[in-house]
């Protein structure tokens, strides 16, 4: 084959990664409205058109910054469940761990955690595409719920949250409907979702600094106080801080 061939294939494979990594550097520094195919270009070194080759919109640019965090976010909580599974953790501990992960995500790529879960960018919309991508982080904590439901886990509830209430799709995510009294786990399992990702965005943004003394601690305190919710017992004693 032509060298030259193989330098231009080599070359335009590139293209894509360069865009991406010149991008997240853009939105830590300018945010998401900040962000725009031609400061991209420049910035990288890159025509105006190389670039639009591969992203022909902003918010082509975008949806890809998206699926890449919430890829990397989910794929982060997946590794450390699996870790915490394969050493026989309790659910309680899984959780614990997968939550760890995606708190130590958070820190390490605060840009990438404001895009996914900070204000929406003003004029973007994001489409389908991004459903099951964003869908990995509440999967890892419908499979640790599944997991504790079926070990004898769990701790019936003293209230019951209604029925009718969620999509088809999230009773599919965890599987169906459990019987009584774990009929409201799906509901129950939302709730904890969304303390989660509330907790981790007073955190990243600096909404309890003044008032919490040591946020790593009163993080994996949350999370235990909020598992109860779901019934579901999380050690903070050996192996937690």
């Amino acid at each position: 084959m032509d060298d030259s061939t193989t330098n231009s294939s080599s070359n335009s494979a590139a293209v894509p990664a360069v865009v991406r990594a010149t991008a997240r550097r853009q939105l830590a520094e300018l945010g998401a409205s900040g962000l725009s195919l031609d400061a991209v270009a420049r910035d990288s070194g890159l025509t105006a058109t190389a670039v639009e080759a591969v992203f022909a919109h902003r918010d082509d640019l975008l949806t890809a910054l998206v699926v890449d965090a919430y890829d990397a976010s989910g794929a982060a909580m997946e590794r450390a469940d699996r870790a915490a599974a394969a050493g026989g953790a309790t659910a309680g501990a899984r959780l614990l761990a997968a939550t760890r992960a995606l708190r130590e995500w958070a820190f390490a790529n605060p840009a990438e955690f404001t895009l996914i879960y900070g204000s929406p960018v003003p004029g973007y919309h994001a489409p389908q595409d991004t459903v099951p991508p964003a869908s990995r982080t509440p999967a890892v904590l419908a499979g640790i719920l599944r997991s504790a439901l079926e070990a004898g886990e769990l701790s019936p509830p003293r209230r019951t949250l209604p029925g009718g209430l969620l999509r088809p799709e999230a009773l599919e995510l965890f599987g169906g409907v459990p019987e009584a009294p774990f009929s409201d786990i799906v509901e129950r399992g939302i709730v904890l979702w969304s303390s989660l990702i509330g907790l981790l965005v007073f955190q990243v943004f600096s909404r309890t600094h003044d008032s919490v003394l040591d946020e790593a601690a009163y993080f994996d305190a949350a999370i235990a106080v909020a598992a109860e919710t779901v019934g579901l017992e999380v050690p903070l004693g050996e192996g937690g801080r």
